[in-house]
């Protein structure tokens, strides 16, 4: 399928485009300035964009007040549905956020309800008790998402709210051509739902793309033949910056081999996870990183392992931001997108990815790990690379057997003589495919 070597775009367009805070009701076409980024997603080798909720809403997006309506601050269901025509002219694929598990209070069956109470026909579409009373004053107590009541938890036991979100989705498929769904918060989205929704969508489109945020659990539980194709790896997300800041290439080489390696216990061969240094929710990679040299390593990790890389806007080019700062330190407005010495970087590892079918769908097998340095071998059919890794300010020589001679860096180019050891410079991160 398209996504197997597809790297992703991430934008959160209300902060992007630089939209208010709170829905002033004001319409403007804040949306365009995402087409005139097309030409830096190209470059960047961008297979798709994941967008986070563009749909009418109260504040930030996650409180949904209307499926049906592109965000007035963004601007119309014209205007996005020609930008998702553009970003499709240049072999871009449309990936939209599926917040399903909750909407915010004004959405419009929930207003109902705020004003006719037990007499609204759309009472049994959330989780309502008329013996309490919310801390909104609303004379009923209602469940909200994780303790919030700003997010007014969906009941997707009911079949009418189920069939209601199908409905909006396949407008959204036939209207915007949309090519793939995230669902928010999967983790605790509920599985017939989720079930329904999987048939649904590839009986639109055959080859449309389904992914889950899993921030804990086991992946296997939303990743399966019946319901997603994929979830955010927020295990490796973890793993590789915390490797590279406490310089133990141990806890990320532990995790990639316990998702993705040899054994029969492994957990996730064979799937495609999301896998990502950052993104809307956490700090920016540039922050959280100790030594900023060690952002190459990053990328190098994150294009190099199995998985889907997603890239965050404006992370490519190395802006920071701090989840401690509040979650709009996280979005910012971008006036226009920067092409530096990392986003050549990225680009080239996505470049490289795309044409490599060990990378984008090969096997895992760790060859080499000390604290500073890493190496692993991806296979697919007879495409091996092997995925070299030194986090040190030092130059370090890796003993390994190889089982080839020689091979080529696929990012310098150059020839790599494997027969007597492998020279990896101060920070190196090598690409090298050898024959099988």
């Amino acid at each position: 399928m398209w996504y197997n070597n597809s790297t992703i775009y991430q934008i959160y367009p209300l902060g992007y485009c630089g939209a208010p805070k709170a829905n002033d009701g004001i319409a403007v076409s804040r949306i365009k300035r995402i087409a005139d980024a097309i030409p830096h997603l190209v470059k960047l080798n961008v297979g798709a964009v994941y967008f986070c909720p563009v749909f009418e809403s109260s504040t930030h997006g996650y409180d949904t007040a209307d499926f049906s309506k592109i965000d007035v601050r963004l601007g119309s269901n014209e205007e996005f549905r020609e930008l998702c025509n553009k970003l499709h002219e240049n072999g871009i694929r449309v990936i939209l956020d599926g917040v399903f598990n909750h909407v915010g209070r004004d959405f419009w069956a929930f207003k109902d309800v705020r004003e006719k109470k037990w007499d609204s026909q759309y009472k049994d579409w959330f989780r309502i008790s008329f013996d309490g009373n919310s801390g909104y004053n609303d004379g009923f107590w209602y469940e909200g998402w994780e303790g919030h009541y700003e997010l007014v938890k969906l009941n997707l036991d009911n079949s009418q709210v189920r069939s209601y979100l199908l409905e909006c989705v396949g407008e959204w498929i036939d209207y915007f051509g949309i090519d793939g769904l995230r669902l928010d918060v999967a983790y605790m989205v509920n599985r017939q739902f989720m079930h329904e929704l999987s048939a649904f969508c590839l009986s639109k489109k055959n080859d449309f793309f389904l992914a889950g945020e899993m921030i804990h659990g086991d992946y296997n539980e939303i990743v399966r033949e019946d319901m997603l194709h994929s979830a955010t790896n927020y295990e490796c997300y973890k793993g590789i910056y915390s490797s590279l800041n406490c310089m133990n290439m141990f806890e990320i080489g532990y995790s990639l081999n316990r998702q993705f390696g040899p054994e029969n216990w492994c957990l996730y061969r064979g799937k495609q996870l999301i896998s990502f240094v950052d993104n809307h929710d956490v700090s920016r990679i540039a922050s959280i990183l100790t030594n900023k040299k060690h952002i190459y390593s990053a990328y190098g990790l994150l294009f190099g392992m199995p998985g889907i890389p997603c890239i965050y806007y404006g992370s490519e080019w190395g802006i920071e931001g701090r989840k401690e700062d509040g979650d709009y330190a996280l979005r910012p407005e971008i006036d226009k997108p920067v092409f530096n010495e990392i986003s050549e970087y990225i680009s080239a590892l996505s470049k490289i990815r795309q044409d490599s079918r060990a990378l984008s769908m090969g096997s895992l097998y760790v060859l080499h790990t000390t604290n500073k340095q890493l190496i692993f071998e991806r296979r697919y059919e007879n495409d091996r690379v092997l995925v070299m890794i030194n986090i040190d300010e030092n130059e370090y020589t890796a003993y390994f057997d190889a089982k080839a001679e020689k091979g080529v860096d696929l990012i310098s180019g150059e020839e790599i003589n494997l027969s007597q050891g492998c020279l990896l410079e101060p920070y190196a991160v090598k690409y090298v495919r050898v024959d099988v």
